[in-house]
């Protein structure tokens, strides 16, 4: 036969198959209204577990395990439909609509915020342009900025949440796995890396290397290229900055800031040493209680999944069948259990729309756990 004569099969299988699709939801429809009525909960797991095993059986065996992937799929889109149409809304989309009622039409212009580090920081600099007139509070470590907000000492924080080139910054991450708070606007931060010493001080001079572990991480290439340096990680790039400027000592420089130079009184051994050009840091800002601008058009959230097979891609297949694109997803090891991990999502989409309000509810009532951690403006 001809290619056309195959298409023409394919096209009168699908026909087919489409009508038997309507026809199967409206039915799954009319048993979750049925099981509603009677007081009976909906999702039948043993019911599940039955018909995949009549799909296996009834299936050769080089397709039984296609068929269980389809009508796992296909049971995972049936339940999302039952409840859309037969269950109230869930507590965090109710929680969103009370956020966007309750927060103002315009992002405020000035604001305590909490930074970690020092005068200079990249942290800062963001800040700076989120805020017209931020008032930064300084601390010295991530975990404190975090309890900054919750303590209400500040009504924001600024965190790094991950940089183009050395990755996300994991102690971030699991710091959001144990604190509640809302992110309610991120900002993408070019970052240049100068050797900053005090004046007078030459390249030829220099022992020792302060820094950041992320910024080392980033100027790699630059730093196995100096013989008999010692280079040795410190909190903050500025804080290294600050560490050179205030030192007598002539031997020791800075990876850090061009605004860190001028802020500090120190010169430049050599500009731009970072391994990218194109090297951009995301950072987030926090609040306790959610807060959601107009338009914002992304979303941040943490989910737990069972830990079975197939329990991330049927995830994965509802943001499909909602149209919602994922814009990252990270996952990292909870401690608290061995080989098990949460998984963090960034998806883009107006919080306005039904399709986001039905994959919130979907996720929260079929994932391990759910957490909503904001819907915001990213400034680039």
């Amino acid at each position: 036969m001809e290619l056309h004569t195959y298409r023409e099969q394919i096209n009168e299988i699908d026909e087919q198959l489409l009508q038997l699709f309507e026809q199967r939801m409206k039915v799954s429809l009319d048993i979750a209204e049925w099981k509603k009525k009677e007081g009976r909960p909906v999702p039948d797991l043993q019911r599940e577990r039955e018909k995949i095993n009549e799909v296996r059986d009834r299936l050769p065996e080089e397709l039984k395990d296609y068929g269980t992937s389809l009508y796992g799929l296909l049971m995972d889109l049936s339940k999302s439909y039952q409840r859309s149409h037969t269950s109230e809304q869930g507590k965090t989309s109710a929680g969103i609509g009370d956020a966007l009622k309750k927060t103002p039409q315009v992002f405020p212009e000035d604001a305590a915020v909490a930074c970690q580090g020092v005068e200079g920081a990249y942290s800062q600099i963001a800040c700076a342009r989120i805020f017209r007139h931020p008032n930064v509070l300084y601390f010295d470590t991530f975990p404190a900025v975090f309890s900054a907000i919750e303590k209400g000492l500040c009504r924001y924080g600024m965190l790094p949440l991950e940089n183009s080139t050395a990755g996300s910054v994991n102690q971030v991450y699991d710091l959001m796995m144990q604190h509640h708070f809302s992110i309610v606007r991120s900002v993408r931060i070019k970052v240049d890396h100068h050797l900053l010493a005090r004046k007078g001080v030459a390249l030829s001079d220099i022992r020792t290397i302060y820094s950041h572990e992320q910024a080392i991480s980033q100027c790699a290439g630059f730093l196995s290229t100096l013989q008999g340096v010692n280079v040795v990680p410190c909190e903050n790039t500025a804080a290294a900055a600050r560490m050179v400027a205030e030192s007598e000592r002539e031997d020791i420089a800075a990876l850090s800031s061009r605004s860190c130079m001028d802020l500090y009184d120190l010169a430049c051994l050599k500009a731009d040493v970072q391994d990218s050009a194109n090297n951009y840091t995301r950072f987030i800002c926090i609040s306790k209680e959610p807060e959601i601008y107009p338009g914002a058009d992304r979303t941040s959230m943490m989910l737990v999944l069972p830990h079975t097979p197939g329990s991330l891609y049927r995830t994965l297949s509802r943001f499909y069948a909602h149209g919602i694109n994922i814009n990252k997803l990270e996952s990292r090891p909870m401690p608290e259990r061995n080989f098990e991990f949460m998984f963090y999502f960034d998806i883009e989409g107006s919080v306005y729309a039904p399709r986001f309000t039905r994959l919130i509810d979907d996720l929260e009532s079929s994932c391990e756990s759910f957490v909503y951690l904001g819907s915001y403006t990213e400034i680039f």
